[in-house]
C-alpha cells in the first residue's frame, strides 16, 4: 500500500481531526487515479475485442474472395458477408468504447472538479492524455479504411 505524506505544520500544530480529514482527501484523490485507470482498462478490452473481430473479419472476407476468384469454391457470398459482418461489428463496438469512454472520462473529471470546489480533494495531480484513447482511435481509423475497402475497394487491402 503506497504511503501518504503527511505536511509537517499540519502533524506538529493540527490536531487529529484535520489529519484525519487530510489523508481521507488524498486517498479520495488517488481512488480517482485508480477510477481513470480502471476505465483505460476497459477500453483495452474493448480494443482486444475489436481488434479480433476486426482482424477474423478480415481473413475470412480475403481468404474465400481469393478462393472464389482462383475457382476453389463455386460461392463465397455467405462467408465473405460473414466477415464483413465481424468487421462492422468490430468497428461499431470501438467506435461505442471510445463514446463510452469519452463519457465517462468527462463525468469523472466533473466529478472531480465538484469534489476539489467543496474542499473534499487537493486535485494537484492532471488526468494525462489517454494514450489507449488513443489506440483506440487509431483503431477506429483501420476499421474504417478496411470497411472503404469492403465497400468500394479502396485502399490497399
Amino acid at each position: 500500500m503506497a504511503s501518504v505524506s503527511i505536511p509537517r505544520a499540519l502533524v506538529e500544530g493540527g490536531d487529529a481531526n484535520q489529519i484525519s480529514v487530510e489523508l481521507s482527501s488524498r486517498r479520495t484523490g488517488m481512488s480517482f487515479q485508480r477510477t481513470r485507470m480502471s476505465a483505460d482498462r476497459t477500453l483495452m478490452s474493448v480494443i482486444r475485442t475489436s481488434l479480433s473481430l476486426l482482424s477474423f473479419g478480415f481473413t475470412i472476407y480475403q481468404v474465400f474472395q481469393k478462393a472464389e476468384e482462383q475457382h476453389l469454391v463455386r460461392s463465397s457470398h455467405a462467408a465473405r458477408q460473414f466477415g464483413a459482418t465481424l468487421i462492422y461489428l468490430g468497428v461499431g463496438m470501438v467506435a461505442v468504447g471510445i463514446a463510452f469512454h469519452i463519457q465517462f472520462m468527462l463525468g469523472l473529471r466533473r466529478e472531480r472538479d465538484e469534489m476539489r470546489e467543496e474542499g473534499l480533494v487537493h486535485a494537484q495531480s492532471a488526468f494525462p492524455v489517454s494514450y489507449t484513447l488513443v489506440i483506440a482511435i487509431l483503431l477506429l481509423f483501420l476499421g474504417l479504411a478496411l470497411v472503404a475497402n469492403l465497400l468500394f475497394g479502396l485502399g490497399p487491402y
